[in-house]
Formats: structure tokens, sequence, C-alpha cells
């Protein structure tokens, strides 16, 4: 089963990924796609590191998720992927500028294959003001083309606000 749970900043949504985890009954393999890069970011990923239970798996890839997910994925097992807009930032400051759409098509590919629970986190950025800058949009605008994506391939999504889950598509929460 494909899940992608979407939501604001803070908005509940890697807790309520990590509920869903938790009560799958499968073995928990954790995918981070963050590069803490400074003292803030750092924080986070504590706060993350500190929800977690040690049972469960970890393994952090700022860019080539889909290798990842290639080698983790297997019946038994729920994949939690934690956050595919901290993975298409990575992407998008690269100085490659194909790379992005190299590894966006390669997951979209690969997610009919994979076997097992795997459950996607990642920011709704498309809900507030258009940003000024080239970059900032373009984040924007393929952030929202990555999701559509995606839920069309997913037998869940979730929309999260101040801790609720909303279900927009499959089975209600």
């Amino acid at each position: 089963m494909l899940q992608l749970i979407l939501g604001g900043a803070r908005s509940g949504k890697s807790r309520l990924a990590e509920k869903l985890a938790s009560e799958s009954g499968l073995e928990v393999i954790y995918i981070a796609t963050s590069q803490p890069l400074d003292g803030e970011m750092n924080q986070r990923v504590a706060l993350h590191r500190q929800r977690r239970p040690d049972s469960w798996g970890l393994v952090e890839e700022p860019l080539e998720l889909t290798k990842v997910l290639k080698q983790s994925a297997g019946p038994g097992r729920c994949l939690l992927v934690d956050c595919l807009t901290l993975w298409l930032t990575n992407l998008l400051m690269l100085e490659d500028p194909q790379r992005l759409a190299q590894e966006r098509d390669a997951l979209l590919d690969c997610l009919a294959e994979l076997p097992g629970e795997i459950i996607f986190v990642s920011n709704e950025t498309g809900l507030g003001v258009v940003p000024l800058g080239e970059l900032t949009r373009r984040y924007v605008d393929e952030a929202g083309w990555l999701h559509q994506a995606l839920a069309e391939r997913c037998q869940r999504v979730v929309f999260t606000v101040a801790g609720l889950p909303m279900t927009l598509k499959g089975s209600a929460l």
C-alpha cells in the first residue's frame, strides 16, 4: 500500500505517519532525506529521532531515494519516507539541472513494483502566496506536480491540519 501524508509546517504529518507505521505491525525502516546543515535543522532532526522507536531501521539518503526504496522495500516491511519536499530541495540545489527530473521520474516509475507498505510525508507548500523568487516558485511548482503524480499512484492520501487527518483518497483513518 502506498500512502501520501501532506500538510503544512508543524501540521502533525510526520507524527501521523509515524503512528501509521507503528500500527502497521510491520518492520519499519525510516528513510530520512534531510541534510542537517545548520543548528536549527539539527534540532528538528533530533526531535524526530527522539520520537522514533529504537527498533526502527534508519536510512539517511538526501538524493537517491529510488535506489533506497528498491533496496529496502519488501513484504512485511513498512518504509516511512520523511520528507519528499526536503528531497526535492536537495535535488533543486544541485548544479545538474536534469537530476531532479531523472530522480522524480525514477521514483514515479518504480512505485508500482515496490512490495510492502510505503508512507510518504511531504509539505504542502502551494496554499500560500506565490513566492517572489524564481527558485522558490520552481520549488512550489515542482512540489505540486510531484504531489499530484504521487497522489494518483497512492491508495491513500491524507492532508493534516492542526494534527487532524483529513482523508482525501482511500479509506478513512
